[in-house]
């Protein structure tokens, strides 16, 4: 059973960055779409970013785009999320999965193997 643990989250001012990887084990995420989620309090969890097996078709939230990187290696079981001007309204939990659909797709419903989150915490 594939298992995914999250990590590089932390605190940060405005304006700064953090990299947030996405470890597998227990099985290979190579031939996966993946995804970013994240899930701030009293809100429902959103999706960030996707990416297709092979790294080369991403999407992203309309809310990050231009700010964060998906990206992905392979050989490591590892996806990556490159986060950049970070803002307040981007502090939240962020999940990593896999996309079980193939498809990309923006809806939480369609993806497994979460794991536990890494917080993120923009200060202004």
């Amino acid at each position: 059973q594939v298992q995914l643990v999250e990590s590089g989250g932390g605190l940060v001012q405005a304006g700064g960055s953090l990299r947030l990887s996405c470890a597998a084990s227990g099985g290979t995420v190579r031939n996966y779409a993946m995804g970013w989620f994240r899930q701030a309090p009293g809100k429902e969890r959103e999706f960030v970013a996707g990416i297709s097996w092979s790294g080369g078709n991403t999407n992203y939230a309309y809310s990050v785009k231009g700010r964060f990187t998906i990206s992905r290696d392979n050989a490591k079981n590892t996806v990556y999320l490159q986060m950049e001007r970070l803002k307040p309204e981007d502090t939240a939990v962020y999940y990593c999965a896999v996309d079980l659909s193939g498809s990309q797709r923006s809806d939480p419903g369609g993806y497994g193997y979460w794991g536990q989150g890494t917080q993120v915490t923009v200060s202004s």
